[in-house]
């Protein structure tokens, strides 16, 4: 597969590389990350790069990547422009059956095929059910529309007093800043408006911007898309900085899943420059343990180093992770690598998403199958972002059986009912009405 692709060649405006010689990431004295430079024939080349490479991530780039050195595999910006994005690259990787070559044959202007190099490594070249390849291989059912789904089902945009802002609760906003992914998931909440070459200028930026300022009821700024981690460095700064000096804003977050899908753009430059706008925290999206990589744990390592608290949020997909035992391999694992599992998301309602979505019961059975067998720090909460605009739903096993009069009826994580004290607030009393219950007398709050 060819290599070294001109970064020029990428057409995704403000998301995706400065030309080389425009940034430059590195300082001199430090070596242990790759330069991204020219030589004198006009080749980018790469210098010495120490971000860790697993024994798969090596095999299969000595077998699809050959010309690829070490340094340019470990290279963020060498990922992104040599992503598998059409049939032609994917069936050279992985043996795709009727229905993914179906799924993409009709991709069309749907949400478009990207997968990098690295996250294409993880990926069963026989199996078209593993679970990481379902989430990133388009299939036929996404052209498939199902009752109740619908291109918007949160209604963002009828949320969003300006372009690239979502006003729904009333202390925080969303930012989009990209419409570009180095990955695309195919499950995509966002799929409507993700990966189409969107031109954001930073005239809308500002807009954004502005409209946070002039609402001084907004203390929290999500950024998202798209994944903001695909800006160049230069870039994203220039919206933190903007974003920290409006002084009612006291939180800055992140959404990604390039730690998951393109770790090495976890970079030391990257890191001094997040740590410069504390507080800063982070969302990234894991979606099965499969995903616990060498590479993903040392990206979260450098951003947990950084002062970045770091929380998952994980969509329940059918066949990918809906099971207890995934979940908690998932979740038992991000906790070893500093991640806090946040959200256990219910799939959203999209166009063609049918074969991703689980009966919410499924749910609740993973979080009684979570609850109590293992830390509560494991633990995510599960919801439901509503359709129409509700926001998020969060959904628990039933754990009140009742009320016993003065008690409490309890159901624990082991099926084992205890009733707890729980003494009615006082009720207001006429000359007509008893003091206390007569003797044996049982009441209900």
């Amino acid at each position: 597969m060819k290599t070294g692709i001109p970064c020029a060649e990428e057409v995704e405006p403000l998301g995706c590389l400065p030309r080389s010689g425009q940034v430059k990431e590195n300082s001199s004295n430090e070596q242990r990350f790759v330069e991204y430079k020219k030589s004198r024939s006009g080749k980018k080349t790469y210098g010495i790069s120490r971000f860790p490479a697993s024994l798969r991530s090596s095999t299969f780039r000595k077998r699809f990547f050959s010309e690829a050195t070490s340094a340019e595999w470990n290279h963020w910006r060498w990922q992104l422009a040599n992503r598998i994005s059409n049939l032609y690259q994917l069936e050279r990787i992985i043996r795709l059956s009727d229905d993914e070559r179906n799924g993409i044959g009709r991709n069309g202007k749907s949400l478009p095929l990207a997968i990098t190099p690295y996250y294409a490594s993880l990926l069963d070249e026989n199996n078209p059910f593993q679970p990481l390849r379902r989430t990133v291989v388009p299939v036929s059912g996404e052209h498939l529309h199902s009752q109740g789904e619908a291109e918007d089902p949160l209604e963002e945009d009828h949320d969003s007093p300006v372009p690239g802002i979502v006003h729904r609760y009333p202390d925080r906003v969303l930012f989009f800043v990209t419409d570009f992914c180095s990955s695309y998931c195919r499950y995509c909440t966002r799929s409507r408006m993700v990966g189409h070459n969107k031109d954001f200028k930073m005239e809308q930026w500002q807009r954004g911007i502005d409209y946070i300022k002039a609402t001084p009821g907004v203390r929290d700024v999500l950024l998202s898309g798209g994944d903001p981690l695909t800006l160049p460095d230069e870039k994203l700064e220039w919206l933190l900085s903007r974003l920290r000096r409006i002084p009612h804003v006291e939180l800055l977050r992140i959404g990604s899943k390039v730690p998951v899908v393109l770790p090495q753009r976890i970079t030391a430059p990257l890191t001094r420059m997040l740590k410069r706008y504390h507080p800063i925290w982070m969302s990234i999206h894991f979606t099965h343990p499969d995903e616990l990589t060498p590479e993903a744990s040392q990206a979260c390592e450098r951003l947990a180093d950084a002062g970045i608290p770091l929380g998952s949020q994980t969509v329940l997909l059918a066949g990918i992770n809906d099971d207890v035992e995934t979940m908690k391999r998932l979740v038992h694992g991000l906790r070893k690598i500093r991640v806090k599992p946040y959200y256990l998301y219910q799939c959203d309602p999209i166009w063609g998403s049918a074969h991703f979505r689980t009966p919410v019961e499924k749910g609740l059975e993973i979080i009684q199958g979570l609850r109590g067998h293992t830390s509560g720090y494991a633990v995510p909460t599960y919801a439901i972002d509503a359709p129409g605009g509700g926001g998020k739903i969060p959904l628990l096993p039933d754990y009140v059986v009742g009320r016993e009069g003065d008690y409490l009826v309890l159901k624990n994580y082991e099926g084992r009912i205890f009733r707890y004290p729980d003494t009615c607030p006082p009720q207001r009393h006429s000359a007509d009405t008893p003091l206390r219950p007569e003797a044996g007398e049982r009441r209900s709050c």
